[in-house]
């Protein structure tokens, strides 16, 4: 399915120069932010105080959010959890006071509004909690990144291998410098987001390497730079279908869906965008760069392995 075919090639690798560059400082000011500033991270890694709350009647969980921020508690997360009367309630940690005085606090204080409010359970996350949870979501990163490298460097070659996980881990560092720059709560929510904007964005490298392998194949006059070129532009129909109504789903997400989706859909919006970029002007230039050539795609190729329907086969388009 298309919406367009465009007749002529656009020469992305032309200008893939000028932007690399763009991305080096883009990834470079995000470097700093995040050793700059730091992540702001929220009670599952800080640690904190935990609490489920019952109402009678279906909660108002803006008044449940302003009335414990008028207790002076900041970044706090309150959200509904299992039915519309359930009320679940993140509070970060704080010095010289415990937990059991947090919970009696903000439960007066619920109770002051609606009194038939009951406690249903509190629990307390440490520090130590908090440290296990980063440790492990820094493993589940790297686990994905390895993956996704050996998936790489099997269907097709390492060249292509390395350059898409310079290209998703440039997704992934300009993510966590939006969130270190503007100090947005960073949680197991937005790393969720981090981790599925991966897997995202090498689907839209995948899909370019196998139209260059693809056209290394038919396109035997050609070179590698007017091969990526065809295989850019040649997708650039399917990228529009595809990456726009997924956009358009994260962003019903990010303006609709409240708080609690918020930097969920904020860290998928930043990832979609970023990804599409470095498919083209960061995963497929530095493939150009690492010297990708025909040989090392197609083994032992021949004339026959042409396509003898195309009337481009053989020759420069």
């Amino acid at each position: 399915m298309e919406f367009f075919k465009i007749r002529r090639d656009i020469p992305f690798m032309e200008n893939a120069l000028i932007f690399n560059v763009i991305s080096f400082l883009t990834f470079a000011a995000a470097v700093f932010f995040l050793f700059h500033r730091g992540l702001h991270l929220s009670v599952e890694f800080t640690g904190g105080t935990v609490m489920e709350v019952s109402y009678s009647q279906p909660a108002d969980v803006e008044g449940v959010r302003r009335t414990i921020s008028g207790l002076g508690f900041a970044d706090v997360q309150v959200q509904n959890f299992g039915t519309s009367r359930d009320v679940i309630i993140r509070l970060p940690a704080q010095k010289g006071v415990s937990s059991a005085q947090q919970s009696e606090k903000v439960l007066t204080a619920l109770r002051a509004g609606d009194p038939k409010v009951t406690l249903r359970r509190t629990e307390f996350v440490g520090p130590q909690v908090g440290d296990e949870l980063a440790t492990d979501g820094l493993k589940a990163l790297g686990m994905v990144v390895a993956g996704i490298m050996i998936y790489l460097a099997v269907r097709f070659e390492w060249k292509f291998a390395v350059a898409a996980i310079i290209a998703n881990l440039h997704d992934v560092i300009i993510i966590l410098g939006f969130f270190a720059f503007f100090q947005w709560e960073f949680s197991l929510a937005v790393l969720a987001a981090v981790l599925a904007v991966l897997g995202y964005s090498v689907n839209e490298s995948v899909v370019i390497f196998d139209r260059i392998r693809e056209n290394f194949r038919r396109y035997r006059k050609m070179n590698t730079v007017q091969i990526i070129d065809n295989a850019i532009t040649s997708t650039i129909s399917r990228t529009i279908i595809t990456h726009g109504s997924t956009q358009i789903m994260v962003l019903s997400m990010l303006l609709f869906g409240g708080p609690t989706l918020h930097y969920f859909a904020m860290a998928l919006t930043i990832g979609i965008l970023f990804g599409i970029y470095s498919s083209v002007f960061v995963a497929a230039a530095i493939a150009m760069w690492l010297g990708i050539k025909r040989e090392d795609l197609v083994k032992q190729a021949t004339r026959k392995d042409e396509d003898p329907n195309d009337p481009n086969a053989g020759a420069t388009v």
